[in-house]
């Protein structure tokens, strides 16, 4: 099958997209340097390897598989592995449609039918706008169930770890979680602030103002979204870290208070829409 790419350029950054990987980002690059783990467009071989991919209608784990709401029990298909959790929604794991390309800007989308893997329609829909100094991106879903749903959004994107690469965040607290990363109780986090080699991280973060400052021996980074909260993802073991402003905290749905802890409750036909900023510039 002919993949599906769109790539957009301003000033010295180019992004390339691959609508037809869940709406995915293979690349973003200042000049020649990766910004987000970038690779060229028809290499990419699926989302989970992309630069960035978005979350929708979730985002993060949705323990065990399975849920209740408004009365009614619901399951969800196994999509990550050996994971006894589906993850990150399903809207990564469909081709998106292309409404319009330009010069710095392009709209995809993607309507979900009811299926395994989500219980409940909806559209979603990506905006790119890719400036000199930066890329901006929306994402927006619509209930399209005849019943309120449950719904959440985010993205997911992968920064290239280099020499020297700097994490800071203004954070408040962190969530612990248990063996299989569903969270259990919070804790104080003043904040990160450390080169990324010296840090280990897969956590829900709670309190962020501020931007994300992502920085290294050749490039700075500002990141900030209409997003409340955080996964900050750090394996020393590979060679990309993650910052991922999301709406809700992991398993939200399972909560005693859900919405108070972020996660929507929208009526049908009703829209949540978020955005995310990226501000790019050479050291």
């Amino acid at each position: 099958m002919t993949p599906t790419i769109i790539e957009l350029r301003a000033g010295e950054l180019r992004l390339a997209l691959r609508p037809d990987l869940g709406g995915s980002i293979a690349g973003l690059w200042i000049g020649e340097l990766p910004v987000l783990r970038s690779c060229e467009p028809a290499a990419l071989e699926g989302a989970r390897l992309s630069g960035c991919f978005p979350f929708v209608p979730y985002s993060n784990r949705l323990g065990h598989r399975h849920f209740r709401w408004l009365g009614r029990e619901y399951k969800t298909a196994a999509n990550f592995g050996a994971s006894p959790h589906s993850i990150h929604g399903v809207g990564w794991q469909h081709a998106w449609q292309v409404e319009s390309q330009r010069e710095h800007d392009a709209i995809v989308s993607y309507t979900h039918t009811p299926d395994d893997g989500w219980p409940f329609a909806f559209a979603t829909r990506q905006v790119f706008s890719l400036t000199p100094g930066g890329l901006n991106i929306g994402l927006s879903v619509t209930n399209l169930a005849p019943h309120p749903a449950p719904v959440g959004l985010g993205w997911h994107p992968y920064f290239p770890k280099r020499a020297r690469s700097r994490l800071h965040i203004e954070l408040a607290e962190r969530w612990e979680h248990d063996a299989t990363h569903l969270p259990t109780r919070r804790v104080p986090q003043p904040g990160i602030d450390a080169d990324v080699a010296y840090l280990d991280f897969d956590h829900c973060f709670e309190g962020w103002q501020g931007p994300a400052r992502v920085r290294d021996e050749l490039m700075s980074l500002r990141l900030t979204s209409s997003l409340p909260y955080l996964v900050v993802f750090t394996p020393p073991d590979r060679d990309i870290y993650c910052v991922e402003p999301i709406s809700h905290i992991t398993n939200a749905i399972h909560m005693a208070d859900p919405a108070a802890h972020g996660l929507r409750t929208l009526q049908p036909g009703e829209h949540f829409e978020a955005w995310m900023k990226l501000e790019v510039g050479r050291v």
